[in-house]
């Protein structure tokens, strides 16, 4: 039958509705620090059943390091706006060249938040719809956090609880985490660049270590300390930048 549409040509797209358009995602790639923030808001357990908290969260892909964090009893754009125009501040950054990457939620279209992202000049960035996994660094963090040994088996008892957790959480993660998505040194050392000489001292080691045992390793390499040079998150094509629409990649 399919056989039979293709030769008639009545397998094309037919009625006087638009055909679907296929479009590639954009990779937007950071190669420093404070290039592309990616945030996402999670649930907390409140004090009671279908009580909840909401923890917002922002981290540099690039250097892993949580720039910023707020637990609230409610979701807004409203905070989401206060908590990304204090990030910017206190990591006194230029935020031209800056991208925020999001889904698609409420509190990341909200109009007071799009609103804060174009009087900063930050760029919008976000996920494609129905797509999973174009949000992966802030994911990827919620799991840790919720993951953690010491993270509540029950309940947090209310706002004071949450945020004095989440505060020894990000103390542990940017000071403490040795992050394998960056060859195992702390967000922190990355942030600052001080990775480049933890990196090369490690692949010295391991070098030496190979010239002293070399049936060891036989024919193999030595584990990669590479330093990773850039870091790829996938956006929709649409952009909403600076009051305009844009399809580059950041």
């Amino acid at each position: 039958m399919y056989r039979v549409l293709q030769e008639e040509k009545q397998l094309q797209h037919r009625g006087r509705s638009k055909e679907p358009e296929r479009r590639e995602p954009v990779a937007r790639v950071a190669t420093r620090r404070n290039q592309i923030w990616s945030w996402d808001i999670t649930y907390l357990r409140g004090p009671h059943a279908g009580a909840f908290l909401y923890l917002y969260m922002v981290v540099d892909i690039w250097s892993r390091k949580i720039v910023g964090w707020e637990v609230h009893e409610r979701e807004g754009g409203d905070l989401a706006s206060q908590l990304l125009e204090r990030c910017a501040r206190e990591e006194g950054i230029a935020l031209a060249s800056l991208t925020l990457h999001a889904d698609n939620g409420g509190p990341m279209k909200a109009a007071t938040m799009l609103a804060t992202l174009q009087r900063l000049g930050i760029a919008a960035s976000f996920t494609r719809p129905r797509v999973c996994d174009d949000n992966p660094f802030s994911e990827a963090l919620f799991r840790t956090l919720k993951y953690r040994p010491t993270y509540p088996e029950t309940r947090f008892k209310g706002l004071p609880s949450a945020r004095t957790w989440v505060a020894d959480f990000v103390r542990w993660y940017n000071f403490d985490h040795l992050h394998s998505g960056i060859r195992f040194v702390r967000p922190i050392d990355r942030h600052e660049d001080r990775d480049i000489e933890i990196l090369a001292h490690r692949k010295k080691v391991y070098e030496a270590a190979k010239a002293r045992n070399p049936q060891r390793w036989g024919s193999r390499a030595t584990r990669n300390w590479d330093r990773p040079a850039r870091v790829c998150v996938r956006a929709r094509p649409e952009t909403r930048s600076r009051g305009k629409v844009t399809s580059e990649a950041a």
